[in-house]
């Protein structure tokens, strides 16, 4: 995959600045990118990781040849550096790190800054829009931006802990960037849950030295008992600590080179083209996205049959009750097919239905936001309720448009779902309830015996739910009305 992977940082001092990057090379290493191997200097510690051959590159130059390619690099100044390499990753004499693909003669070379020039400038673009403007909600958590000059960026920030930081926290991010929109689009979901492992793990090493920290000298009492100083004067040398020190990780550098090698390699293989004969049409397209996700999900599901162990409750037949229980259910008083039966009437059985259940304004609320692809979210006790709205409103969408969660315990992404249940008690973060982009409908108990005319008979089930339709939207208020 032609894209480059970089990690970033937010300087209290300097502002957003590149610590490492790793890009892809099909040609012969640009001067300065670990040419020149001297094998007897290096320890050949070769780790093969999706078949990435990984070894140490080390290269001998004279002093003068050093001087030359430093005042050539497109790097930062040294003045615009932190003295305690809060802004440095490699020294300033590392050569790098290249790992081979012997499949398909691809290098993957690690720096703190790409060399070439146009290169230097498109990542340091992108790395500071990721860590300035470029923002999601809550400062932490993935976005997409760019445009076809400056190319298009996946950006993940989140914090690292530091005990000796403002607010005891540090900012990072990290970007990935390429030409290919639609390619980085299709591949959202994987990066976002590598990118999200890799973050997990400096975090949990981070957090292990700040609590060593804080219980061998805390600094949040430290701090209120210390007199008022000028913002300069506490910016002292240990302030801008490296990552290395926050993870007390030596081989951090090397370890990410590991990650973001093979990040570009997987990323690069999992998307193939196939030849059709002819336009496909959208169904066709339709099934290649399901068999695509079925296939993705497909690992998740081996040995999922092994652990479910055999139901004890009787087989139900829809509409009938069966007249016995077997021995394990029968001292069970809900053991009855009744129940399971009772259940399935407290159901949406069409839009129609839906409408005289909800009300007209409510349901034109609720109408407009499915049909502008915003995501509709549903709180409720009744797994079957909430799953036979979905049933419903999903008629007014394209197949290859429909993205459901049925039930879940904690609030999800509107990327990851356009159709989400909640249990009553899962929090939704703030800014989605009043956002322009999400409806809620909260199914309460009803306090009333009667809140709609019956028309069905199996209306009389839906009585007891009061249903509540909020949305941030004030053309979906408009709409409804």
């Amino acid at each position: 995959m032609n894209a480059i992977v970089a990690l970033c940082h937010f300087c209290e001092l300097h502002g957003p600045r590149t610590l490492f990057c790793t890009e892809v090379l099909h040609s012969p290493l640009p001067q300065g990118a670990g040419s020149g191997d001297i094998s007897g200097q290096n320890e050949q510690a070769e780790e093969e990781e999706g078949g990435i051959q990984m070894s140490s590159r080390i290269r001998s130059h004279s002093p003068a040849e050093g001087a030359s390619a430093d005042s050539s690099s497109p790097g930062p100044k040294k003045s615009d550096m932190c003295e305690a390499s809060g802004c440095r990753s490699l020294a300033g004499g590392h050569p790098g790190y290249v790992s081979h693909d012997k499949e398909t003669s691809i290098k993957y070379v690690s720096h703190q800054h790409p060399n070439h020039p146009q290169l230097f400038s498109i990542v340091r673009q992108a790395c500071v829009r990721s860590l300035s403007c470029e923002v999601c909600p809550g400062r932490e958590g993935p976005i997409f931006f760019g445009d076809e000059q400056h190319g298009f960026v996946f950006s993940h920030t989140f914090f690292i802990k530091d005990s000796l930081a403002r607010g005891f926290q540090r900012w990072y991010s990290i970007i990935t960037i390429m030409m290919d929109r639609i390619y980085l689009i299709n591949s959202w979901p994987f990066l976002l849950g590598k990118i999200r492992g890799i973050i997990d793990e400096l975090q949990g090493k981070a957090l292990k030295v700040f609590e060593a920290e804080q219980y061998g000298c805390p600094q949040r009492a430290q701090r209120m008992n210390t007199a008022f100083t000028p913002f300069l004067h506490q910016r002292n040398g240990n302030a801008a600590r490296s990552l290395t020190s926050l993870t007390n990780d030596e081989n951090l550098w090397a370890c990410l080179h590991t990650s973001f090698a093979w990040l570009l390699k997987a990323c690069g293989s999992r998307l193939t083209e196939k030849l059709l004969e002819g336009a496909p049409t959208e169904d066709t397209l339709v099934q290649m996205e399901k068999l695509a996700d079925l296939k993705e999900e497909s690992e998740g599901w081996d040995g999922s049959e092994e652990e479910e162990k055999p139901s004890s409750q009787p087989d139900v037949v829809e509409g009938q009750e069966l007249s016995k229980c077997s021995p394990e259910t029968s001292l069970m008083p809900d053991c009855n097919s009744w129940n399971v039966a009772h259940r399935r009437l407290s159901v949406f059985r069409s839009l129609r239905h839906m409408r005289q259940v909800l009300g007209a304004s409510a349901f034109h609320v609720l109408a407009w936001h499915v049909l502008m692809g915003n995501q509709v979210i549903w709180k409720a006790r009744d797994v079957d309720l909430v799953q036979s709205a979905f049933d419903v409103l999903r008629t007014m969408l394209p197949v290859g448009c429909v993205r459901i969660i049925p039930y879940s315990d904690q609030y999800e992404e509107a990327y990851r779902c356009n159709f989400l249940g909640l249990s009553p008690h899962v929090q939704i973060p703030s800014h989605i309830l009043s956002s322009e982009f999400a409806v809620l409908v909260e199914v309460r108990t009803a306090t009333r015996s009667s809140l709609y005319p019956t028309l069905f008979d199996d209306e009389q089930s839906l009585n007891k739910y009061e249903f509540v339709v909020t949305s941030g939207s004030p053309i979906a208020a408009d709409r409804g009305g």
